[in-house]
């Protein structure tokens, strides 16, 4: 019986390091912002439609802006700890 890590077949370890774990959380929230976003831009077509009750124009297009704004904001607070890390061994040029 083999006491090593467990594999599962044609995958890596069960377990990965905690970095790895949040950045591949990181890049499935990235992949679920525009699906939100979607979702977010589709609510004024539920607003009601009835003359007494309808919502203005330009109050619609502030929230699509403004929810544009924010999913712009949020892709960009999602993706910076996504850059590549530069190692000082990585860098050309450099002889220690």
């Amino acid at each position: 019986m083999n006491d090593g890590p467990r594999f599962g077949i044609g995958r890596g370890p069960l377990f990965v390091e905690r970095q790895t774990y949040r950045r591949r959380r990181l890049m499935d929230a990235a992949r679920v912002v525009p699906v939100v976003g979607l979702f977010l831009w589709s609510i004024p077509l539920l607003w009601s439609k009835l003359p007494e009750a309808a919502v203005p124009t330009s109050r619609a297009l502030l929230f699509v802006f403004g929810v544009w704004v924010a999913l712009i904001a949020v892709a960009f607070l999602i993706s910076l700890p996504l850059r590549p890390v530069d190692k000082p061994e990585d860098q050309p040029g450099r002889n220690s």
